[in-house]
């Protein structure tokens, strides 16, 4: 029986996190102050979306810190999949904001109250410039933590870009209602955003094989390797969406030699290296070998 192992080494900064937190966190502290002065509940809502943001942020940073930590006795893997807890952390914030500026907003449509359409559109530039580089400074991040932040700031740039269009609206036709609508808009984007990037981080707490990566051509390649009869209990899961692992079990006749066996984990290490997996681990089994794993006719 022989095991190979394949460990790539994790890659360095935490610095793209530390920016946008103190970005974020300052740009929804100015917003506040400019919600209350043009009485706009959609810079209000987004306001407190954007506080929700920070501290979702403050999580992503601190959590992205601690995934870089090496394995131990405790942690054998390491710790990349806390970075997986920002991810929920920042669902569960960004549904807890949804829900209070729907039920700020939705009042507001019923009755609206005035705005202050040059304050709103004051706003929506500085909002766009803040949200945009944010974004771009987030989109180099490869793992689901980073991923989840980098839509938020591209769902901010967009709904300030609705602001944008409100606020000039607002300049020309007396109607605030649009303010509310505008803030219900973004709320349920945010909700669909939620959704879809929760699901993804469901699936890999469940260690789901991940979407992108095709199990089927990869156990079809290690079933290739000349000496190799079958292979079982072949398992590909993610550590935090961007750093995958694999193990499996691959059968050999009882007459294979050393230097046979030596080819053929060499072999199965050059079938999996394309995927660049984070550890793969490879049991290798003679046909008469009990193993509880192997399927049975």
């Amino acid at each position: 029986m022989a095991n190979g192992h394949a460990h790539a080494h994790p890659e360095p900064g935490t610095a793209r996190f530390r920016a946008t937190f103190f970005l974020n966190l300052g740009f929804a502290l100015v917003e506040i102050v400019g919600g209350l002065l043009t009485n706009s509940v959609a810079l209000l809502s987004d306001a407190l979306h954007d506080l929700g943001d920070s501290a979702a942020l403050g999580a992503a940073w601190y959590f992205e810190h601690v995934a870089r930590r090496g394995g131990n006795r405790r942690f054998t893997y390491g710790y990349r999949r806390f970075s997986l807890l920002s991810a929920f952390v920042n669902a569960a914030i960004l549904l807890a904001g949804s829900a209070v500026i729907l039920f700020e907003a939705i009042p507001r449509l019923l009755a609206p109250e005035p705005v202050n359409a040059q304050g709103m559109l004051a706003f929506a530039v500085l909002g766009l410039a803040v949200n945009g580089f944010a974004a771009w400074r987030m989109s180099g991040g490869a793992s689901q933590n980073a991923r989840v932040v980098t839509w938020h700031f591209v769902e901010d740039v967009l709904g300030w870009a609705a602001v944008l269009i409100v606020s000039i609206v607002l300049l020309f036709v007396e109607a605030p209602w649009l303010d509310a609508l505008l803030g219900i808009v973004l709320a349920l984007v945010v909700l669909v955003g939620v959704l879809r990037n929760g699901r993804e981080t469901v699936r890999l707490f469940l260690q789901a094989t991940p979407a992108d990566f095709d199990l089927a051509a990869l156990t079809a390649r290690l079933v290739a390797i000349p000496g190799v009869l079958s292979e079982h209990h072949t398992h590909v899961w993610s550590l935090d969406g961007e750093h995958h692992v694999l193990s499996t079990h691959l059968v050999v006749a009882d007459a294979t030699t050393r230097a046979e066996l030596i080819a053929i984990k060499e072999a199965a290490r050059e079938a999996v290296a394309e995927a660049h997996l984070e550890h793969v681990t490879v049991e290798i089994e003679f046909m008469e070998e009990g193993c509880s794993m192997r399927p049975h006719d």
